[in-house]
């Protein structure tokens, strides 16, 4: 199948993006069942998957790289992210939760992720968090280093304001390829507080997780029920619905939709074949926001 192509300039992104963060919850961890997820998103030209170091309990990214062979890596791209070090895992031992963007603690977990994933490069590198104590030049030469390595391919941020990434950008020779942020008809802040504003004026490519709002758009009411009176009307799931909403605003959201239920991985696809026009896309938003527009 094909699917649209988002190009973030040293790389390109298939337009929807399979999540990873659940990975580790599925009750079949084995590499046999992970790669049926690969290649259910591959066959409808899903190409890009995103990790972390953290999901999992920091056990998500060795659970993909047990899966992935030469041959299928070479078929993918790989958007992971690091600097939020909880108190599990292999940081057990810390104290409190809390964000490291320096340069070690980068480097660090890259080179964990590397061998994790059992590949040589990561496609897309995100900081995950904005750091209160982040030093921009330490943290943009690291990320200028870690490209100019081959390591990583494309460097971005994660929930980072127009101001946290203006910042970082300010410090690197690295173009920022992206802001990977909480984005839904759930959770639409984005929409007018700025953030879309600044990635479209600076023709930065935006991320959505979390585009399902977590579940929370399952729940009966009147937006549930105007995208099912949609979906009915194009043969779509609710959720593909939900999903093309975000496809069709003009920054180009690439939203990154996660599932371990095989039915619905082999779904994901069907928001690209869903039309919104204007008034339909207002219907919903007037939904979401639980009155009409001013």
């Amino acid at each position: 199948m094909t699917m649209e192509r988002v190009d973030l300039g040293t790389i390109s992104l298939s337009r929807l993006v399979y999540g990873m963060w659940r990975l580790g919850d599925d009750t079949d961890t084995s590499a046999n069942h992970v790669r049926a997820k690969i290649e259910a998103c591959l066959e409808q030209g899903i190409t890009t998957f995103d990790q972390a170091d953290i999901y999992g309990g920091y056990t998500a990214e060795a659970i993909l790289g047990g899966a992935l062979t030469p041959s299928l890596r070479d078929r993918m791209e790989i958007v992971t992210k690091c600097d939020i070090v909880a108190p599990m895992g292999r940081y057990a031992d810390k104290r409190v939760k809390h964000y490291d963007t320096s340069a070690a603690h980068v480097e660090a977990s890259v080179e964990h992720s590397l061998r994790d994933m059992k590949t040589d490069r990561i496609d897309l590198l995100l900081i995950h968090r904005p750091d209160p104590l982040m030093d921009a030049d330490e943290t943009g030469a690291v990320l200028d280093r870690l490209v100019a390595t081959g390591k990583v391919l494309s460097v971005g941020v994660s929930n980072f304001r127009p101001w946290d990434m203006r910042l970082l950008q300010s410090r690197m020779k690295t173009r920022l390829a992206t802001n990977q942020i909480e984005l839904s008809l759930m959770a639409h802040d984005a929409l007018t507080n700025g953030d879309l504003a600044y990635l479209q004026e600076e023709r930065i490519v935006p991320m959505a997780w979390s585009p399902l709002a977590g579940g929370a758009l399952s729940m009966d009411g009147p937006l549930r029920q105007r995208l099912d009176k949609i979906a009915a009307e194009q043969g779509a799931d609710w959720s593909a619905v939900a999903v093309a909403w975000l496809l069709r605003h003009p920054a180009g959201i690439v939203p990154v939709l996660g599932t371990n239920n095989p039915d619905r991985i082999r779904a994901i696809g069907e928001a690209a074949r869903v039309e919104i026009d204007r008034q339909t896309w207002f219907e919903l938003y007037t939904d979401a926001l639980g009155r009409e527009v001013a």
